[in-house]
């Protein structure tokens, strides 16, 4: 599968995302309300998914932390290679920081078993049993530095995708180890990617049973996707994910190797960025939509607010009423820090998207 190897550098230029928003579907009249997600064995398909009209904005319900240890003991001193080459040791987990601009990593620290240890947050890292502890984050996804070394950690776990980096090297002449994790994303690294985090923490058995927990239940959805789905390509919806936000004038397209390709195969859509030569991220232009031709659009909810729903979208690109997918309206939106996150609820995310695209009113 792609990954998702600078998102960052996209996400990075505006300081983007703000916290999650609260759960909404909608078809072609708007509607608001918290609501369970069925899984995708659950539902039918619609008959036709391309004459479906409107948007579904999906907020995957918070679910409690479901650890795979309860007491791990960390084995330290350890000493890792991290993502950037840099050799660092980790002696004391009393005081964990994990960041990064979906709050994956302070999920997984979690789900290791050493929530107990983490002193704060980032804006992402909604979910409840973390939501009391400071963030040290501000303007969105900006690291503060005061806010990082008031609470004296013992080790920052972070990777690219916050800023600024003069931040983390502010925190690590303070004498607080800093270990950076893969900053790349797709469903080809999250054992891995569990297992940097692990490995930091000095808990690696615990990390390689999460990170096969996280693989067996991603598989296991995309085999019962492969049910809901289409078997003929060529009647899958035909998508494209925008990356958007309004206020700042940032409008994307993600395309090949971007993390939104193997998301969209992994549900069931059929990525159209490859047909048509869109590489990684790149500035949407009326000229890529219409060759594109989507019959569905995915984005993060954020992003279709930012711009005023759908009409604000049509109206800034008008060339999107020129395919199905305009013509319809037919938008598919989550919660920003979950759509690309590629994490602990990596399962859930497939799921609801997949249901997004073929069963629309079982949302």
């Amino acid at each position: 599968m792609s990954s998702l190897p600078s998102l960052a550098a996209a996400a990075a230029a505006v300081l983007l995302l703000g916290a999650c928003s609260p759960v909404a579907t909608q078809s072609s009249s708007a509607s608001t309300g918290t609501v369970d997600v069925p899984r995708v064995s659950d539902v039918t398909p619609i008959a036709d998914p391309r004459s479906w009209e409107g948007v579904v904005d999906i907020a995957l319900p918070a679910t409690g932390i479901d650890p795979v240890a309860t007491d791990p003991q960390p084995d330290l001193p350890v000493t890792v290679t991290d993502a950037q080459g840099t050799e660092v040791t980790v002696e004391d987990t009393s005081r964990i920081l994990a960041l990064d601009i979906y709050g994956t990593l302070s999920q997984t620290v979690y789900e290791l078993g050493l929530g107990d240890s983490v002193v704060g947050r980032d804006i992402s890292s909604q979910f409840p049993e973390i939501a009391d502890r400071p963030l040290v984050t501000s303007n969105g996804h900006e690291l503060n530095a005061e806010s990082i070394l008031a609470l004296d950690p013992t080790v920052v776990l972070t990777d690219t995708s916050l800023g600024p980096w003069d931040v983390i090297l502010q925190v690590r002449d303070a004498g607080i180890p800093v270990v950076v994790t893969d900053p790349h994303r797709g469903l080809d690294n999250l054992a891995s990617l569990t297992g940097q985090v692990a490995d930091a923490l000095g808990v690696p058995r615990e990390g390689e049973e999460l990170g096969q927990r996280i693989v067996d239940e991603a598989d296991a959805m995309q085999a019962d996707i492969a049910e809901l789905a289409p078997e003929d390509v060529n009647d899958r919806l035909r998508a494209v994910f925008l990356y958007v936000r309004g206020s700042s004038g940032v409008y994307y397209m993600f395309g090949q190797d971007s993390g939104a390709d193997s998301l969209i195969e992994a549900v069931g859509g059929y990525d159209v960025s490859s047909e048509i030569g869109w590489k990684g991220m790149r500035p949407l232009t009326d000229e890529g939509l219409v060759s594109a031709q989507p019959d569905v659009v995915l984005m993060m909810s954020k992003g279709l607010e930012s711009v005023g729903g759908v009409d604000g979208l049509l109206e800034r690109f008008p060339a999107l009423a020129q395919t199905p997918a305009g013509e319809h309206e037919r938008i598919v939106a989550m919660n920003d820090d979950q759509v690309l996150s590629y994490g602990p609820r990596t399962a859930d995310v497939l799921n609801a998207l997949a249901i997004a695209l073929y069963a629309p009113g079982d949302l």
